[in-house]
């Protein structure tokens, strides 16, 4: 075991690992994310990387696509000690069964499987955990070998972002009206951001990115305003305002999972730290509603303030919908 002047990401790596040696922590077991370690052991992201990487090394952990990184199910445990003599002139090299491994898991090696891997990771730790080479030492596989099936980090977020989307689809038998409509679209979407925190950050609306997956979403919104009288470049604006509404509010997922994970804080219990502050604020001006508000409290859900404001956009969108089917000669003048 590491003694007291070891670097920290090494004694935090030692605790874990006599957790799943002693069984504390079972095969399949999830082992804290990076998040959760930088709260728990009041270190930095980077080291809490170093943390991960460290256990995978050791062969005790590896990422499972949905899940996060999990204690590996061992037949045998994992040797700590140097082999005998007689071992090294019975057994190949453990350079040589490093190479012959690897090069069995390169040969094995496919699209899907490392943009599975890659989302594992920023699901459980966020993109900028990302990097080809940690995806491929989640795969065991050399970190050149990954160069043959994807160009770049950014063409692996690509393919990541699409393999997201190509995860939800939409009932063969959709819902009456437009709007009905319209909402299961929004509310699809921020299911998908909910589930992977990193998406909505990743995703671009001045600059969109060819994501074949995403295609079928803009064909759905825009088929349910078949009817509407709308002409295709407002309804293509409609669909624009709906997924910037979603993913605007998406962005504060990952935002808020981040702060807790650095300040061991929920929002609930980082707003009590500033009170004291905004109670000073109040008290400089007459702001009463405020202070009623701050008095009362007020609980903030993400999901229930996506509901309100998909509720509220619809109904605009309604009255675009009723102004554009009424008769010219029926509406007011400009």
């Amino acid at each position: 075991m590491n003694g007291r002047g070891a670097p920290r990401y090494s004694r935090i790596a030692d605790e874990l690992r006599q957790r799943i040696e002693t069984g504390e922590l079972a095969p399949g077991d999830r082992v804290p994310s990076t998040r959760e370690i930088t709260q728990q052991w009041g270190v930095a992201m980077a080291t809490a990387t170093k943390v991960l990487t460290e256990l995978r090394h050791q062969g005790l952990v590896h990422a499972v696509p949905g899940v996060g990184t999990v204690v590996k199910d061992r037949s045998r445990p994992v040797r700590t000690g140097r082999p005998t003599a007689a071992a090294r002139r019975d057994t190949p090299t453990t350079s040589a069964v490093s190479i012959q491994r690897k090069s069995a898991a390169d040969q094995a090696l496919t699209l899907e499987r490392i943009v599975a891997a890659a989302v594992a990771v920023a699901d459980a730790e966020g993109v900028a955990a990302v990097s080809m080479r940690r995806v491929a030492a989640d795969l065991g596989v050399a970190t050149m070998s990954l160069y043959r099936h994807v160009a770049d980090k950014d063409d692996l977020l690509t393919q990541m972002m699409d393999a997201a989307f190509r995860q939800w689809s939409f009932p063969e038998n959709p819902p009456e009206g437009w709007r009905d409509r319209l909402a299961l679209a929004g509310r699809t979407l921020w299911e998908m951001f909910r589930r992977h925190p990193w998406l909505a950050p990743a995703l671009s609306l001045t600059r969109p990115q060819a994501i074949a997956g995403a295609l079928p979403f803009t064909e759905w919104v825009l088929t349910a305003l078949d009817g509407c009288d709308l002409d295709l470049s407002t309804a293509f604006t409609v669909h624009l305002t709906l997924f910037n509404y979603v993913r605007g509010t998406a962005v504060n997922i990952e935002m808020e999972a981040e702060a807790e994970a650095l300040s061991g804080l929920n929002n609930e219990e980082w707003m009590d730290t500033q009170e004291p502050a905004l109670q000073a604020i109040l008290a400089t001006g007459p702001f009463p509603r405020l202070t009623l508000l701050t008095t009362a409290g007020y609980g903030l859900n993400l999901d229930d303030l996506f509901e309100f404001g998909l509720q509220r956009l619809l109904d605009g969108m309604a009255v675009l919908v009723e102004e554009t089917a009424r008769p010219a000669a029926a509406r007011p003048d400009p």
